[in-house]
């Protein structure tokens, strides 16, 4: 007598048990619960990327900084190289004439028209 009540007992425990498993697999895998869990997902992968955003213009604020040091782009004139000041001293170098500009004439029919 014992032992069937305790296999009946047995058995409804893991009716039970069962039953409360797949109701959460249920309410899980609902579309409403599916839809919440990519909304949640996609604002942490949205956060995780505004951290590596700032992450990386502060390094290239760092390194441009270092560069300028470097290359002594924020120094005073007087402090550059010889070589540096002679570079800025000097006039531009005139912008070379395209091959439009330099060819008037036009050998394509549609643009005698």
């Amino acid at each position: 007598m014992f032992r069937r009540l305790f296999w009946f007992f047995s058995g409804a425990a893991a009716g039970v048990w069962a039953t409360t498993k797949v109701n959460r697999a249920v309410r899980r895998l609902s579309p409403d619960s599916l839809a919440a869990t990519a909304a949640d997902k996609a604002l942490e992968t949205g956060a995780r990327l505004r951290l590596f955003a700032q992450d990386v213009r502060a390094g290239m604020t760092e390194r441009e900084i270092e560069l300028k040091d470097a290359l002594g782009l924020e120094a005073a004139e007087r402090d550059l190289p010889e070589q540096r000041r002679a570079a800025l001293d000097a006039p531009l170098p005139r912008p070379q004439q395209s091959y439009k500009q330099s060819h008037k004439q036009s050998y394509n029919r549609k643009d005698d028209h």
